[in-house]
């Protein structure tokens, strides 16, 4: 799991649970067999799972914070199916097609699995039979969330309220692919470019030893007074300030010694301006994710059982 879901995605879960929301974390094995994650081996993708739980928990969200309910458990049910029909029967092939992006699919494919079709219907099935006020995902996951909000009116169903967390980007920074992801061209950049956990150079996982986020930080992208498309930027935006509130940028006296940053806003200004160093602010944001990753590292200290599973899995997607 890399910090754009177990952190900005996870953060956003423990102020819900903070907020009095009772919160299901859904672990869509189904989905990612149909996706093809982890070679589409069922019992990989179960293990990540488990494993996903433990990181969860190591953020905070022990299993009596929150519910965990697998696909395969819903898909066991007559009426779940039922649901997934009538969605399939109140949405155009065209209007599916343009969901396919939830899955990391491109939206023009040519050729393209049956089963594909299947997963924005059943995504939006998943809100309506675990009976959902609110759905939460990632801003990738919105057509999917629109689709059932569609549906929804057509068939008399509740409609759901549809949170949307920011995509973290990859350390690489912007990465035009050639692919269309989405109509809008920025967000469409935006899912090319975000963090993917099949190119472990680009992201920040939950597990990384210091030794590691300090190396990546050191190689990523960060363009010196740009503040658009600077993953190190955003890291300070979306997880180190919701986080601790404030970042801490080392530098030597003889350059004017440390700065201390209480807004993202101050911080984002002052390296527009060039009153920051892109090194300094990679030293920066690297040591404060050090510490913000602290209990989770601690925390597969006492239970490493699923994580080196994990690693021994290659991840091809």
């Amino acid at each position: 799991m890399h910090v754009g879901l177990g952190l900005v995605c996870g953060f956003k879960i423990k102020d819900l649970v903070e907020a009095g929301f009772d919160f299901i974390i859904f672990l869509a094995d189904w989905h990612s067999w149909i996706n093809n994650k982890l070679g589409g081996d069922l019992d990989k993708i179960r293990l990540c799972g488990e494993y996903f739980k433990d990181c969860f928990t190591a953020i905070g969200l022990s299993p009596n914070k929150v519910s965990y309910i697998w696909a395969s458990d819903i898909a066991k049910e007559i009426n779940y199916w039922e649901k997934v029909i009538r969605i399939a029967k109140n949405a155009s092939l065209r209007r599916v097609r343009r969901a396919l992006p939830i899955m990391g699919r491109e939206m023009d494919l040519s050729e393209i699995e049956t089963a594909w079709v299947l997963y924005p219907c059943m995504q939006a099935a998943d809100i309506f039979q675990m009976e959902l006020d609110v759905a939460c995902a990632g801003m990738d996951q919105r057509k999917a969330h629109m689709l059932a909000r569609d549906v929804a009116g057509k068939l008399g169903w509740r409609k759901p309220i549809c949170i949307h967390t920011p995509l973290l980007m990859g350390l690489q920074g912007p990465k035009e692919s050639g692919e269309q992801y989405d109509e809008n061209v920025l967000l469409s950049l935006r899912i090319s470019s975000k963090m993917s956990k099949s190119k472990p150079e680009s992201c920040i996982f939950m597990h990384d030893s210091p030794e590691a986020i300090r190396q990546k930080i050191k190689n990523a992208f960060c363009p010196p007074k740009q503040s658009e498309g600077n993953p190190v930027l955003e890291h300070a935006k979306y997880i180190i300030f919701p986080e601790k509130g404030v970042l801490e940028i080392p530098r030597p006296e003889k350059y004017g010694g440390s700065l201390v940053y209480e807004s993202y806003e101050k911080l984002e200004g002052d390296y527009v301006n060039g009153k920051v160093h892109p090194l300094d602010l990679k030293n920066g944001v690297a040591e404060a994710l050090i510490e913000v990753l602290e209990p989770v590292r601690e925390y597969f200290k006492r239970h490493p059982d699923n994580l080196e599973k994990m690693k021994k899995i290659e991840i091809t997607r």
